[in-house]
């Protein structure tokens, strides 16, 4: 099936009836089960000593294969237990919610093995030379497989896009503690908090002018204006926007993404910016937070070459605190806004009915809670630390694990993307969406490299961790 037929693949209960069964027969009430008992669980490791360290096991950085065979005999356990755990989460939550286990079980084993071949490509030492993180990896080859060779249609069933990249969004959420809103300083935030303002209200109004419906126009503008993928699905449950609405938003994002990958950083090193500068930028204008750390990495790479002043790390911090502290935080409330808008002025307008208050609770992505309760519980750790005590003794015991498996969870969300992603199928959307998300991404990078080089650049020159 395609990825906006996914979407629709649920068929869920019609809301009345559902009550307090929404708790288990809803796929965010999942995936806040899912992803929030794995951040208690290591919470809990942690407080006792212990760390899920062992099981959110990655491939290390290598460079030859005698390092990764060596790697892999000495942890073939440790993937066996990961593969057992996701399998287990999965089928528990899938099961519940209608699906068909002997259709899954041997698909996710498909898409679990890749995964880890997509995941060997990110790690090479080469990696961020030619920029192949590992989630844009998993949708080159998604993509490849999707439309080029094919699958059996039965092994959708585990190509879970909304709710692979769910639970990845509340693991995000317990790596961004609220504490890092205080770290990051009121630059970072403010800068944020306008490139996100700004490029949503111009994808919106050019979506409008161009014909689109509101519901269309405000997911393409939150996936412009937030993190690309996750806002996009977010925005499309809260406005009741058409199934075929987020893969529309998804793909152009993609498409954006990886064009900035490459532009950004070569421009940057065109022009001599400054590391933390160029991190900023590319935090402002990437669409993306797999592809902006991709970019960002290449930049810092260029430190102290061709009178490019700064250091690696600059480009990287630089990148996480526009990017991913401050436009991903936006996810919860643009959702939240977007859904008392459609519910109380534009669908009112449109079908004459009075506004349902309930309604907003109804369209609200229950997974956003289970990210902010993530960053809670690791807000009120982190308070008890300094940022340097905390990246020191916090972070390779808690954080770390579950970045690993924040990342997991994220290259299944893009792999998935890419095999349920018919070229042919989202031609019929037109140019529209593409030329409206096209004017917020020349706003968004024009803007954004004002503030970045003029507005705050000794900011972003002096930044220090």
């Amino acid at each position: 099936m395609s990825t906006a037929e996914l979407h629709a693949s649920e068929a869920p209960a019609p809301k009345a009836a559902l009550g307090w069964r929404e708790l288990w027969l809803k796929e965010d009430w999942w995936a806040i089960w899912a992803g929030l008992g794995l951040v208690i669980v290591g919470y809990l490791l942690f407080a006792n000593g212990a760390s899920l360290k062992w099981i959110a096991v990655t491939p290390p950085k290598w460079s030859s294969v005698a390092e990764l065979s060596a790697h892999f005999s000495g942890n073939a356990v440790r993937y066996l237990a990961q593969f057992a755990l996701w399998a287990a989460i999965f089928t528990v939550a899938l099961r519940t919610l209608g699906f068909k286990i002997r259709e899954f079980l041997p698909s996710f084993l498909f898409l679990y093995v890749l995964s880890i071949g997509i995941f060997i490509v990110g790690q090479w030492s080469e990696a961020n030379r030619y920029n192949v993180e590992p989630p844009l990896v998993a949708l080159a080859l998604g993509l490849i497989i999707s439309n080029f060779i094919g699958l059996p249609r039965w092994m959708d069933s585990a190509f879970r896009v909304e709710f692979y990249v769910k639970i990845g969004i509340i693991l995000l959420g317990a790596t961004l503690p609220f504490t890092l809103l205080v770290w990051a300083g009121p630059v970072a935030i403010l800068q944020a908090s306008i490139v996100s303002i700004v490029t949503f209200l111009v994808i919106y109004n050019v979506a409008r002018r161009l014909g689109l419906d509101r519901q269309l126009a405000a997911t393409l503008g939150a996936g412009g204006a937030v993190c690309g993928v996750s806002a996009s699905i977010a925005i499309a449950g809260a406005v009741g926007a058409k199934k075929e609405h987020a893969p529309i938003a998804i793909t152009v994002v993609i498409v954006w993404a990886i064009v900035m990958i490459f532009a950004l950083p070569l421009v940057s090193q065109w022009l001599h910016l400054p590391t933390g500068v160029a991190g900023a930028w590319i935090g402002t204008s990437e669409f993306a937070d797999a592809a902006g750390f991709a970019a960002a990495q290449t930049y810092g790479g260029y430190a102290g070459h061709d009178g490019i002043t700064g250091t690696p790390d600059q480009a990287v911090w630089a990148f996480t605190l526009m990017k991913v502290v401050g436009r991903d935080v936006w996810i919860g409330i643009w959702a939240f806004v977007l859904a008392i808008i459609s519910t109380t002025r534009w669908e009112p307008a449109e079908t004459g009915r009075k506004p349902d208050a309930a309604e907003i609770w109804w369209r609200f992505p229950k997974f956003v809670i289970g990210f902010v309760l993530a960053s809670l519980l690791i807000t009120w750790v982190a308070s008890n630390y300094s940022l340097a005590d905390f990246n020191k003794q916090v972070a390779p015991v808690l954080s770390d694990p579950i970045k690993n498996l924040r990342t997991w969870a994220f290259i299944f969300c893009f792999f998935s993307i890419g095999l349920t992603t018919r070229f042919r199928e989202l031609a019929h959307a037109g140019r529209k969406p593409f030329f409206a998300f096209t004017a917020g991404v020349a706003v968004n990078v024009i803007l954004g490299f004002v503030l970045s080089v003029y507005v705050f650049a000794s900011h972003w020159t002096t930044l220090t961790r």
